[in-house]
């Protein structure tokens, strides 16, 4: 396992998150976690070089903290390092959850702190509510060693709170897809610019890049065969030199060998290689997107007063980050909703990019 400097210790480059640990039922994502199967596959990862472990106080309504505090109790505490987190909206009492995380990880300083889920909405409530001066206090204390935060937020909010003070590190949404289509090159950079080093989160977009289309998977696995899907998406962020650690929330043995087969070189992916994922990406995006260019055209028939393009907005964001965008279906105003979908074709006729409008309809009447 490779590692890389951080100030005065050394850090695996494959960090483990701990959200997605193994469960009792698979099927279902609030089931229990597996608590033997979740400390076997813990315990592995550490014999296998990782040593920075990744958790929060709202994972697993806490189960996750009290499982990797469990799992790592044999180990000496001086041979890995925990991150957890603080959640303002889930308990604002930051000095009684910090002394709950410490119990529930059985240990007596957390090595890497973060602030949790930084968005527009709520910086404002961390910076005002002097959690921070309180972490910083624990900093100086010993019970903290480095103090950073995670971030959901836009990119003004990034860089308003990144100088806040001099963060020791920062952890983002980082993956080749967002890269090209999203914010994460104009955040990466604003950290990079403020010498804060980051930890990845979602390399693999919370496992879409893990396997693409049929025809996408094909470039990627011409070019490199040895490669799986999921080892493209991790090379690319090690390619970048402002990263620090890559975090993966495995949940099988398959995945972290996999993991650790990408992680036994520090190889990123050369001139050639993000050529060809740039190729790979564009067709994933255009494969399983509908082209629509909210023209709006296709609404002035509709019979049933159907919002068309932000349906067809939320279906892309469903193709891309699964059930999770279909949340947004109650933020949209419309008249009428997919289930009223009469099929007459109106809005085929009257489309530029001849999106089959009520196929998708129908599947997201489905969906919803």
């Amino acid at each position: 396992m490779k590692k890389k400097a951080f100030q005065k210790i050394e850090v695996s480059r494959l960090g483990m998150g701990n959200m997605r640990l193994p469960s009792v039922d698979a099927k279902d994502s609030k089931a229990p976690i597996d608590y033997p199967e979740a400390i076997k596959l813990i315990r592995r990862a550490y014999e296998e070089g990782i040593n920075y472990f990744d958790t929060a106080y709202v994972y697993n309504d806490g189960d996750s903290e009290k499982c990797l505090g469990e799992a790592m109790k044999v180990f000496p505490r001086d041979s890995y390092y925990l991150a957890t987190k603080f959640h303002i909206d889930a308990n604002p009492d930051y000095e009684a959850v910090f002394e709950e995380q410490l119990r529930r990880l059985q240990t007596d300083r957390i090595d890497f702190y973060l602030i949790h889920c930084l968005t527009d909405g709520n910086a404002d409530k961390y910076l005002n509510s002097g959690a921070i001066e309180y972490f910083l206090e624990q900093k100086k204390k010993g019970r903290i060693s480095y103090l950073g935060f995670s971030s959901h937020a836009g990119v003004d909010t990034l860089r308003r709170f990144a100088a806040h003070h001099q963060w020791d590190f920062t952890q983002i949404q980082l993956n080749y897809y967002d890269w090209n289509y999203s914010s994460a090159k104009e955040e990466y950079q604003i950290l990079e610019e403020r010498n804060i080093p980051v930890m990845v989160m979602e390399p693999v977009r919370g496992g879409r890049l893990a396997s693409l289309t049929p025809e996408a998977n094909e470039v990627l696995k011409t070019a490199h065969p040895n490669w799986s899907i999921a080892a493209w998406a991790l090379r690319f962020v090690k390619s970048l030199p402002q990263v620090q650690v890559i975090l993966s929330g495995m949940s099988t043995m398959d995945q972290l060998e996999d993991n650790l087969d990408t992680f036994a070189d520090d190889d990123g992916l050369n001139e050639t290689d993000m050529e060809t994922l740039e190729k790979a990406c564009s067709m994933f995006k255009n494969q399983i997107q509908v082209p629509c260019t909210a023209c709006r055209y296709c609404c002035s028939g509709c019979p049933m007063e159907i919002n068309i393009p932000e349906y067809l907005k939320l279906y892309n964001g469903y193709k891309v980050d699964g059930e999770q965008a279909l949340a947004g279906a109650a933020a949209i105003e419309s008249k009428g909703k997919p289930a009223d979908c009469a099929g007459c074709g109106s809005c085929i006729g009257h489309c530029p990019q001849n999106i089959n409008t009520p196929e998708i309809m129908t599947e997201l009447a489905r969906l919803l």
